[in-house]
């Protein structure tokens, strides 16, 4: 087997920054689920790119923040977990917001990973004007002394995208690749599956509600003619109030969820889908380690 440059990079960065974005931007296949909620991710996924030259195995982790709840505070140990175990650590900060003391306890934090390179990543740059560009370059690259590269981009428009692929695979240890080069991710079907209808459950929620939201998967199976595939699913809240947020008047918010995930479901199992959604309350799981244990935090 040849050996080529293989590794692994995860993004860093404060809740919302476009680090899941950019994972699905750069493996160019949707493996993470995003949305304008922040703390969306909750595992750590990993996209794989593969090039001739290469193999970039991207952890896509939460983003870092100040934990209010036992999940929260798991979130955070996942990410320093990896932290500690990939070989380059991409700092992301979107050129649109000023780099605030969120951003700067971040980097400094890298302090304690001195086995990974840096990389400082300005993100959403198709969003921002040129000047604000410029100095968010100027105070990202400010934020540390040993960035082997600070690199503006934007995952919407690929502008840039292969600028940092390149500069991350000089950065990785040569050896042979660690994945087949026709797979993408290493999630399972059933946890891309949740993700999907977490997704679908999240758009137009408001306040701490996507925070209450976990998916648990009862059965996927496919029917006898091929044709179609069940899938039985319960949405998990934390509270009755929310359960009748999720449902909607007369169960149209539901029917709603369950389209939107139906449509990022078939091309995943390639047939059409049966979904069965159900709403069920598991109260205050987020600070129940019991209740987490079961939920798969």
């Amino acid at each position: 087997m040849t050996d080529i440059r293989c590794g692994f990079v995860t993004f860093v960065g404060r809740p919302n920054v476009g680090k899941s974005t950019l994972t699905n931007a750069l493996v160019g296949e949707k493996v993470a689920i995003t949305s304008e909620k922040p703390q969306t991710t909750r595992r750590a996924i990993r996209g794989i790119l593969n090039r001739p030259d290469g193999q970039l195995i991207i952890v896509d982790t939460p983003g870092i923040h100040r934990p209010r709840t036992l999940l929260g505070q798991r979130l955070n140990d996942l990410v320093e977990q990896v932290l500690g175990d990939v070989d380059v650590i991409a700092f992301c900060a979107p050129a649109t917001e000023k780099v605030g003391p969120g951003d700067r306890r971040i980097a400094a934090s890298l302090d304690g990973y001195p086995r990974a390179k840096k990389v400082a990543i300005v993100t959403k740059t198709d969003a921002a004007t040129r000047d604000e560009i410029t100095e968010r370059l100027v105070e990202v690259d400010q934020l540390r002394e040993d960035w082997a590269a600070v690199i503006p981009l934007s995952a919407l428009t690929r502008d840039q995208l292969d600028v940092l692929s390149d500069e991350l695979l000089s950065l990785m240890p040569t050896g042979p690749a660690l994945y087949p080069d026709d797979v993408v991710t290493d999630e399972s079907l059933e946890d891309r599956i949740a993700e999907i209808i977490r997704e679908a459950s999240l758009e137009g929620v408001r306040d701490e509600l996507p925070h209450s939201i976990a998916v648990t998967i009862q059965d996927i199976s496919r029917r006898d003619d091929k044709e179609l595939t069940d899938v039985y699913a319960d949405i998990v809240v934390e509270r009755d109030s929310q359960k009748a947020i999720i449902i909607g008047r007369k169960g149209a918010r539901l029917k709603d969820v369950g389209a939107r995930a139906r449509a990022g479901i078939e091309p995943l199992v390639g047939t059409k889908v049966f979904l069965s959604l159900h709403v069920r309350v598991a109260k205050e799981w987020q600070r129940d380690p019991k209740q987490l244990g079961r939920l798969g935090f």
